[in-house]
């Protein structure tokens, strides 16, 4: 499955922050074809090889809703990226965001049943009702 969603990148820096258009696989989790809107990358190189480089954060939205995660840079490759577990939120937050529902409301929607009861609280202790066992 290949399928590609656009998002908004940004790479903070010390001093300024470096925005570009990127396009998320929601299957590998990849960020690819980013295009940035004030940085020229044939001159100055690619923003997480700056020396004043601090980290890169996505935002993906939808109908003026956001979602904002964060992204990895493997900076021998210069691949960005989001890890599984991220991956998996962002699915998350996003359906819910977007389609307007709790994820309370999307986990039962996704299981296809009724939510499980909650757990009934513990029983109080038993109080003898004699002598214990030593006299």
């Amino acid at each position: 499955m290949d399928l590609k969603v656009p998002i908004t990148i940004n790479d903070e820096l010390t001093e300024e922050v470096i925005v570009g258009k990127a396009a998320l696989n929601l299957a590998s989790g990849e960020i690819g074809r980013i295009d940035y809107e004030d940085w020229d990358v044939e001159a100055q190189g690619q923003p997480f090889e700056s020396e004043d480089y601090e980290f890169t954060s996505g935002t993906l939205s939808n109908a003026g809703k956001d979602v904002e995660f964060r992204v990895d840079v493997n900076k021998v490759t210069g691949q960005y990226s989001v890890s599984a577990s991220e991956l998996l939120e962002i699915k998350v937050r996003a359906a819910a965001l977007f389609a307007g529902i709790t994820s309370k409301e999307l986990a039962i929607k996704v299981r296809g049943a009724a939510p499980e009861p909650a757990p009934a609280p513990p029983a109080p202790p038993k109080r003898s009702g004699g002598r214990g066992r030593f006299h």
